[in-house]
């Protein structure tokens, strides 16, 4: 029949001799490494556009399998499908599963293929309804259930901690996060966004989690994190808590690491408008630093500031603020760089390794702002 899932069909597959890409003008927020990824189609949740397709050609490593979640299908329904489809094949075998729409829906969230390469088709043609689809992808090297926006089931116990494999591109999936790293999260947050929020996994990368429920909080404040806001929650019974594999080994790697000395670029010496002198030094820098902190000279450019931690540290992330209230100056974005000897110097280029990264700082001269280094940065002095 036109539904079952694994008969053979031809000319299904999507002409592309890249592996890990889309194309068509009906592809929404798409993520896709070798080992997982997430899909979704234009405008996602919001209604599908009319007329459309997109094609994703997903590409595991030789010798794994493909294994693909079914976050959301939600297609207007048609005879066969005919009118909007998701139809997914393996080009190697013929072999295709689908197609999907409201009327025929996949008979599991988990689809376990036998083959490293499979396509994923969308078509679209005139309709009134739909959410459209969003889907992710792990290999069959992280055998873990993965998640899209769907949550944990059957819960664990509380406290006990647990783990599960996050795809790629959790990050600008639809879906809202409450609470911040030190707190935890409000259990109805979105899993995956959480955890890159939390900073205990890249979002270019995805990952295996380890987390815990623990029982819930009045309030949950909300943060600024890893390129992401998170939103202020009111009283849950359980809420997420995140765990770095260090930390369940040794606590200390969630500790303050101490600078033993600040240095940089040059500073600001302000003459303000009642003629006093403020010194913007870079020993101002430091987070505990009350007052005004520390400034470049205003007509510097490429300016830098120098952390050394008197030894050689694991440096697992960054936080940064204003200056304060009174005085209103922050820092919107900003590269890093490392050195073990204070010489030569290597920019961070995070675990895509493709570009320096850039992250994304503070949107006022009060608040925290916290960025996870993934993988972490081992080095004496940070710039």
């Amino acid at each position: 029949g036109p539904h079952e899932e694994g008969k053979q069909r031809q000319g299904t597959a999507c002409l592309s001799p890249l592996p890990d890409v889309s194309a068509g003008n009906g592809c929404g927020h798409t993520l896709l490494t070798p080992h997982s990824g997430t899909l979704s189609s234009k405008n996602y949740p919001g209604t599908y556009p009319n007329h459309t397709m997109c094609c994703w050609r997903l590409q595991a490593p030789p010798g794994t399998s493909l294994l693909l979640a079914f976050g959301d299908v939600d297609l207007e329904p048609s005879e066969h499908c005919a009118h909007s489809s998701l139809l997914l094949a393996d080009p190697q075998t013929g072999t295709a599963y689908g197609p999907y729409c409201r009327n025929s829906v996949p008979s599991a969230p988990l689809l376990m293929t036998n083959s490293s390469t499979v396509t994923v088709l969308f078509n679209s043609t005139s309709h009134r309804s739909g959410r459209g689809l969003l889907l992710s992808y792990a290999t069959s090297q992280h055998p873990g259930t993965h998640y899209t926006q769907e949550h944990v089931s059957p819960d664990p116990p509380l406290t006990m901690c647990f783990s599960v494999y996050c795809p790629a591109g959790c990050k600008d999936i639809h879906g809202d996060i409450w609470g911040n790293p030190s707190q935890g999260y409000r259990d109805t947050s979105v899993l995956c966004k959480a955890a890159v929020h939390a900073g205990v996994i890249a979002d270019e990368l995805g990952g295996q989690v380890t987390l815990s429920r623990e029982k819930g909080i009045t309030l949950y404040e909300s943060a600024f994190a890893n390129g992401l806001h998170s939103k202020r929650g009111s009283l849950s019974e359980k809420r997420l808590v995140f765990h770095k594999v260090c930390c369940l080994l040794s606590p200390a790697c969630d500790d303050v690491l101490e600078v033993v000395a600040f240095n940089a670029s040059s500073w600001w010496h302000e003459v303000d408008a009642l003629g006093q002198d403020r010194a913007w030094v870079a020993e101002r820098a430091a987070l505990s630093t009350t007052g005004h902190s520390w400034a470049a000279e205003p007509s510097t450019k490429a300016a830098w500031l120098e952390l050394d931690l008197g030894t050689r540290r694991n440096v697992t992330g960054i936080i940064t603020k204003g200056s304060s209230e009174q005085h209103n100056y922050y820092v919107t974005s900003y590269h890093v760089s490392s050195s073990r000897d204070g010489k030569n110097w290597r920019p961070y280029r995070g675990s895509s390794g493709q570009e320096d990264k850039v992250f994304e700082g503070n949107a006022d001269s009060h608040g925290e702002v916290s960025n996870a280094f993934i993988p972490p940065v081992v080095a004496r002095y940070i710039r």
